[in-house]
């Protein structure tokens, strides 16, 4: 991580905010160059405030930031993307708020990731883009979870078995989520913590882990192994993490409230992922 000198500049997304004092806000945010950091912006709740209006949630602006001895200070601070649909679309509010909360959770205080952060650009910019209920949304959700664990050290293994080292075959394989990986058939035998997972989940999991976005975005998946990926997803988080993350009960609830069916590929529509038994 480079040296910050008494003043310093840096583009800053806002994952996470509080009142401190009469007027003023801790913003916890992520830098390209400095991770994630906790500053101070004095008097940003003040109506007659000009930085206020730049440092919204999810927004990434450029600072000029100050040393300081508990907090460095938020000197200046300009819009350099605002996402306006993040802060205005309940749904995408909820998908933004995991994704910062999430990001939050996998880095550090002062620990330089510049991976984490272009990835955290391009899920918000992609997310702000998408029209409201689009069926990529959660597409876009899953894909970075397994971009993050990646990057965070903690890839589950999708391909060979933990056990033997195998290439797993396109059957009914095991899942062990405080292993991190899949077991083949045989080895799962004599294993208590694992548990089945089917072929095209697997492979549905092994193409978000392994394609670029663009690739992902155009693909429609079976809406019953969407949801067991979110499932598994979900509780391998849990399992990384040790703790549930605020934001996924209120990201649930909106899910239920109005979530469009995602329907199989139709004619002339983009390319369905085939089965297991197509792709062996």
């Amino acid at each position: 991580m480079p040296d910050r000198q008494r003043l310093y500049r840096t583009h800053a997304v806002v994952l996470r905010r509080r009142d401190f004092g009469d007027a003023d806000r801790i913003l916890t945010v992520l830098t390209p160059n400095y991770g994630k950091l906790e500053l101070i912006a004095k008097g940003a709740r003040k109506t007659t405030s000009r930085k206020a209006g730049h440092l919204e949630m999810f927004g990434h602006s450029s600072l000029l930031v100050a040393k300081a001895r508990t907090w460095d200070i938020i000197t200046e601070a300009v819009s350099v993307e605002s996402f306006p649909a993040l802060r205005s679309d309940l749904d995408k509010i909820g998908q933004a708020s995991y994704l910062a909360e999430l990001v939050d959770s996998f880095t550090e205080t002062g620990d330089e990731n510049l991976a984490i952060w272009d990835l955290l650009i391009l899920a918000l910019q992609e997310l702000n883009a998408l029209e409201p209920g689009s069926r990529s949304a959660p597409l876009l959700l899953h894909w970075v979870q397994l971009q993050l664990l990646a990057l965070a050290g903690f890839q589950p293994q999708l391909f060979e078995c933990l056990g033997c080292d195998a290439e797993l075959e396109p059957v009914t394989n095991f899942l062990s989520l405080s292993e991190g990986g899949i077991f083949c058939p045989g080895c799962a035998a004599a294993r208590r913590d694992v548990e089945p997972i089917e072929a095209d989940v697997l492979k549905v999991l092994r193409f978000f882990q392994t394609r670029t976005w663009p690739t992902v975005r155009n693909v429609q998946v079976r809406s019953h192994i969407l949801q067991r990926v979110d499932n598994l997803l979900h509780r391998y988080l849990l399992t990384v993490l040790e703790r549930r993350l605020k934001s996924v009960d209120f990201l649930r609830r909106l899910q239920h409230m109005d979530a469009p069916p995602i329907r199989a590929a139709a004619a002339g529509a983009a390319p369905a992922l085939p089965t297991a038994e197509e792709s062996a």
